[in-house]
């Protein structure tokens, strides 16, 4: 390691490692599935009718549990609870969702399918966010 990169490392790593900023990261991590659970949960119609829209019968069960699953799930991740659970149940999730949500290849060409064929990689990042060493290694 250069001389720079070390003394570059040594200031950054206290700011980047303490608890307000590791906090803030994985509030910003969990903040799709917050924000998805609450607009669900305050239109509850809305939620059905994604469901329906992919298929997913009966809707409002689906709909109910996807709610409380994103929620749980995001606070397992930010308060520490079991985290590496949290973490990976999102990421399974996440997949899971892509697949059935984005299926951009199923697509005619042009903008839809290129906002789609983006949408579904930047999902693919995500998933692969949960489970990443320091995330599922500190509890």
């Amino acid at each position: 390691m250069s001389t720079m990169e070390a003394k570059l490392a040594r200031v950054c790593t206290p700011v980047f490692t303490s608890h307000p900023v590791r906090w803030l990261g994985l509030l910003l991590l969990c903040s799709a599935y917050i924000q998805g659970a609450l607009m669900k949960l305050f239109d509850f119609g809305i939620a059905i009718a994604e469901m329906e829209h992919f298929g997913l019968l009966p809707a409002k069960p689906f709909a109910a549990v996807v709610i409380l699953f994103e929620l749980g799930a995001s606070a397992m991740v930010i308060s520490g609870f079991c985290r590496w659970i949290g973490a990976l149940s999102l990421a399974v999730f996440t997949l899971m969702a892509t697949f059935i949500a984005l299926r951009f290849w199923e697509m005619p060409m042009g903008q839809e399918r290129f906002m789609a064929t983006n949408a579904f990689f930047e999902h693919l990042g995500l998933a692969g966010a949960f489970p990443a060493r320091r995330l599922v290694r500190s509890a």
